[in-house]
C-alpha cells in the first residue's frame, strides 16, 4: 500500500482523503443523482464499491431493507471473485475468515452393498493450479460488508441508503438526467410514501423479481428443471467422516446431497434432492418441512446418520434456468443509448450447486461501473456503454449452458450415468469454468483483435490478466504483477522489456521515450492536468534481468511518475524476473518484449510488440475522449 504522498498520514492509510462529492456528502437522498443503483445485493455493492472511487460522480444505492443484510443466501465464492477482492482491498482478510476448499469427495453406492455408500474418489479442488487464490465459502452478508468499508472509505464516502424500495421508472431523453424513478420507504416515519429521483444513469441490482427489468419491458425466458432441492445451513452431529469437506453424494434411490461445509468451523449447507416435481404441483413442494428435509437427508446418508442441532436458515427451491431477452434500455431500431442497466438475478436464474450466482453477479456489476465512471467523468464517449450488454449477456447464456448440465447430473441416478466416473470427470474437466476464468470478451471497442497475440501467448486478449511473480526492484521485494492492480478506474499497461538492460538502447527505451513525449501517446494525451502522472494509466515495466541489475537511474522517465503535491518519484512500478519463477516463460512472452493492455475490471484489451506505437494510440483514441476535462 502507498501513501504519504499527499503528505503524512497518521491514521488508517486505507481510508483515502474525500474528495469531490464525498466532502459534506448529504445524508438525505438528493432529488438528482448521476447514477441510482437500486439493489445491496453484490452485484450492487460491487457496482457502487467501484463508482466510489470516482468522486466526481453522484452515486447512490437504495434498498428496501432497513438496514444490512444479516445472512444471505450465497456462499460460493470462486477464485475468480477473491481476485476482485485483491483489487478492492480485503482477500486476504476474507480469505482468514472463510472455508477454504482444496478438495472434494464423490460418495457412491457401495457395489458390494448398494443400500450403503463409500467414498469413491477425491479429487483437488483446482486440478490445473490456474489462480493463486483458494476457492472459498462465505456468507453472502460478509461480502457485502466488506464492499461497504470500501465504499465508506473511498473519496466519495458512498454508503446505502436504506428503506428504500423501487416503485417504477420513467425515461424522457430532453432532460439532462431523463430517468425519473419513484421509489417507497419501507421503513421509518415516512414509511409508505413514496419520492421521485431523477438519474443519467440507472442499474437494477433487484434480484429476479426485478421491477428495474420489469420497467424496461425486460423478460426471463427458459425452463423449470421440474426438480426441487432442500437446502439448509445447520449445525450437526454426525458420523459421517467427510463433514468437513465438499462432498457430491449419490444414493442408490437416486437421492444426491450436495454438501458445502460453511465458514467458522461447525456451519455445514447441505443442498438435498427431494426428486422429480410433477407438473400440477404447483408449488407444493416448498411446502416440505425442514424435518422432511433432514429425514431425506438421512435416507441418503445411510449407513451414517445426521443430527441436526440447529438450522441457521433452510429453504426449498426448483431448479429454473431463465436468461433475460435485455440487459439494458437501448434501441436499435431508433439508435436510442442505454439509460437503465440489469445485473445478476435480475438477467440470468440458474441453480445454486454450482456456486456461479454471486460471482457472476459481481462481475456483472465490475463490469458496468467503471465504464459508468469513465462516462460520466468525461474519459469515454457514450458508445461505451453498449459494451455492457454484448459482453455479459454472452456470459450469462454460457453460465445456464454449463449449469443445465451439472445440475443434470448431479440429479441423474449412478446406474444411469453413461460412465460410473461422469460426474466427477465432468467436475475436473470443466473447472476453469466455475471457477471464472472462461470468459472472454469478444473484439470491441475495447477489445482488440488478437493480430499481436503470439507476443504474450499466456495472456489471452479478451481473458482476465493472470497474475505472476516478479520483484520489485526498488527493494528486492517479491510480488504478485496482478496484486499490485486496485479497482480505482485506472487502465493499465504491462510493458515486458526486450533483452537489453536499463539505459542501452532498446525498443523498451524507444517505447519509454514515446509514451512520456509523443502527441500520440495515451499516457501524454488523454491523462488531465493534476498533481499524478498516472491518474489515469497505471504504466508498469518488468526487466528480463535480476533486480540487482536493473539500474533505476537509467529507467525510462515514464515508469517512475511523479506523485502527489511535493512530485515525488514512485519507485514501484520497475519490477524484474523472479529467479526460478520467469514470467516471461511461464505467460508465454516474447524475449523481444511486449505490451500488455489490461482494462479497469481486469481483462486484457490487447497485446502488442513494442513497435507498434500507432496501434496503441489507436486503441485508446477509441476508448477516450481527447483531450480530457479539465480538473478530472
Amino acid at each position: 500500500m502507498q501513501f504519504h504522498h499527499h503528505g503524512y498520514v497518521s491514521g488508517d492509510p486505507a481510508v483515502e482523503p474525500a474528495a469531490g462529492v464525498g466532502i459534506d456528502r448529504p445524508e438525505e437522498l438528493p432529488g438528482e443523482v448521476d447514477v441510482l443503483v437500486v439493489g445491496t445485493g453484490p452485484a450492487g455493492m460491487i457496482t457502487a464499491a467501484q463508482l466510489s472511487q470516482f468522486p466526481g460522480v453522484v452515486t447512490r444505492v437504495v434498498e428496501r431493507r432497513s438496514g444490512r443484510l444479516a445472512v444471505g443466501q450465497a456462499d460460493g465464492i470462486q477464485a475468480r471473485s477473491v481476485e476482485t477482492f485483491q483489487a478492492f482491498g480485503f482477500a486476504r482478510r476474507i480469505i482468514d475468515e472463510a472455508y477454504r476448499i482444496t478438495t472434494m469427495s464423490f460418495w457412491k453406492p457401495d457395489p458390494a452393498d448398494p443400500a450403503t455408500i463409500v467414498r469413491a474418489k477425491r479429487t483437488p479442488d483446482d486440478p490445473a493450479g490456474v489462480s493463486e487464490f483458494p476457492h472459498l465459502i462465505v456468507n453472502q452478508a460478509r461480502v457485502q460488508d466488506h464492499f461497504a468499508e470500501f465504499m465508506a472509505n473511498s473519496p466519495a464516502r458512498s454508503k446505502p441508503d436504506f428503506g428504500l424500495e423501487f416503485v417504477g421508472l420513467e425515461r424522457d431523453d430532453a432532460d439532462d438526467h431523463p430517468v425519473t424513478v419513484t421509489l417507497r420507504h419501507t421503513s421509518g416515519p415516512r414509511e409508505g410514501q413514496t419520492r421521485t429521483v431523477r438519474a443519467k444513469y440507472v442499474v437494477g441490482c433487484d434480484g429476479a423479481r426485478s421491477g428495474v427489468r420489469q420497467a424496461i419491458g425486460g423478460t426471463l425466458a427458459g425452463d423449470q428443471a421440474l426438480h426441487a432441492w432442500g437446502v439448509m445451513d445447520v449445525l450437526t452431529v454426525t458420523d459421517f467422516p467427510d463433514i468437513r469437506t465438499k462432498c457430491a453424494i449419490q444414493s442408490r434411490d437416486g437421492g444426491s446431497i450436495l454438501l458445502i461445509p460453511r465458514e467458522g468451523g461447525y456451519l455445514d449447507r447441505f443442498y438435498v434432492d427431494l426428486g422429480e416435481v410433477s407438473q400440477d404441483d404447483h408449488g407444493a413442494v416448498r411446502r416440505t418441512t425442514i424435518e422432511q428435509i433432514i429425514a431425506r437427508a438421512n435416507q441418503i446418508l445411510h449407513p451414517y446418520t445426521v443430527d441436526v442441532k440447529h438450522v441457521a436458515w433452510h429453504s426449498v427451491y426448483e431448479v429454473g434456468h431463465r436468461l433475460a431477452d435485455r440487459f439494458d434500455d437501448a434501441d436499435e431500431a431508433t439508435a436510442r443509448p442505454p439509460r437503465v442497466f440489469i445485473t445478476g438475478d435480475a438477467c440470468h436464474t440458474h441453480s445454486a450447486k454450482a456456486g456461479q450466482g454471486m460471482n457472476v453477479s459481481m462481475q456483472d456489476g465490475f463490469n458496468i461501473a467503471w465504464k459508468l465512471g469513465h462516462v460520466l467523468d468525461g474519459r469515454s464517449p457514450e458508445s461505451l456503454l453498449t459494451t455492457y450488454a454484448a459482453e455479459r449477456r454472452v456470459v450469462a447464456k454460457d453460465l445456464i449452458d454449463f449449469d443445465k448440465q451439472w445440475s443434470t447430473l448431479m440429479a441423474t441416478r449412478p446406474e444411469d450415468l453413461a460412465d460410473p466416473s461422469e460426474l466427477e470427470d465432468f467436475y475436473v474437466k470443466t473447472f476453469e469454468f466455475p471457477a471464472g476464468f472462461m470468459t472472454q470478451y469478444q473484439p470491441s471497442q475495447i477489445v482488440a483483435e488478437p493480430d499481436h497475440q503470439a507476443c504474450a501467448t499466456g495472456y489471452p486478449i479478451g481473458k482476465r490478466f493472470r497474475s505472476a511473480p516478479v520483484v520489485r526492484v526498488c527493494d528486492a521485494t517479491p510480488a504478485h504483477l496482478g496484486h499490485t492492480a486496485r479497482a480505482d478506474g485506472r487502465w493499465r499497461i504491462y510493458v515486458f522489456a526486450d533483452t537489453p538492460p536499463a539505459g542501452r538502447p532498446s525498443a523498451l527505451a524507444d517505447l519509454g521515450e514515446w509514451l512520456a513525449h509523443s502527441p500520440g501517446s495515451p499516457v501524454l494525451t488523454h491523462t488531465p492536468d493534476g498533481p499524478d502522472e498516472d491518474a489515469w494509466f497505471d504504466v508498469k515495466v518488468v526487466y528480463q534481468q535480476p533486480f540487482e541489475d536493473v539500474d533505476l537511474r537509467r529507467v525510462p522517465r515514464v515508469f517512475l511518475p511523479r506523485k502527489g503535491p511535493f512530485g515525488l518519484v514512485d519507485h514501484e512500478k520497475v519490477y524484474a524476473v523472479e529467479p526460478g519463477q520467469d514470467v516471461f516463460e511461464e505467460r508465454g512472452i516474447d524475449r523481444r518484449g511486449a505490451v500488455v493492455v489490461v482494462r479497469p475490471d481486469q481483462y486484457v484489451a490487447d497485446v502488442l510488440p513494442l513497435t507498434a506505437t500507432d496501434r496503441l494510440a489507436a486503441f485508446f483514441r477509441s476508448v477516450f475522449v481527447a483531450p480530457p476535462p479539465t480538473g478530472s
